[in-house]
């Protein structure tokens, strides 16, 4: 238990998104979106004209960010960059894959689904041996 990874509790933090215009309108009108003195905010908007190395920077940017304890990204986002998404390995900021309103949620595309299949499959065979 020593080694948890800890947010910072002294300021709120924030839950960073990568995704469709829909889906971020949806979350800035329930009160997500910030901007910061440096006019940085915590948001992509990926839209047909995003390029690939845009979305890579955003989500870098992100997982690098103290104040952020949460990533959303569009499913269908993260498989452009899904190099750089199953790669990422930290607790926190926790990445979530979430549906779009064009592109269903599709579970065996799901890398921290993968995961904890994984994870308990494992612990399964592990328990079976005792």
């Amino acid at each position: 238990m020593a080694n948890r990874t800890q947010v910072r509790s002294n300021n709120s933090a924030l839950i960073a998104m990568i995704a469709d215009e829909d889906t971020i309108v949806g979350f800035l009108l329930a009160g997500v979106g910030n901007v910061d003195l440096r006019r940085k905010t915590n948001y992509l908007l990926v839209d047909s004209k995003t390029t690939v190395k845009q979305i890579e920077d955003a989500f870098k940017e992100f997982t690098t960010r103290e104040d952020i304890a949460i990533v959303l990204i569009s499913q269908y986002v993260a498989n452009m960059i899904r190099f750089a998404v199953d790669s990422y390995n930290q607790a926190i900021p926790a990445i979530l894959e979430i549906p779009s309103k064009d592109h269903p949620y599709d579970p065996t595309q799901d890398s921290v689904l993968s995961r904890v299949k994984h994870l308990f499959s494992a612990e399964s065979v592990a328990s079976d041996r005792r």
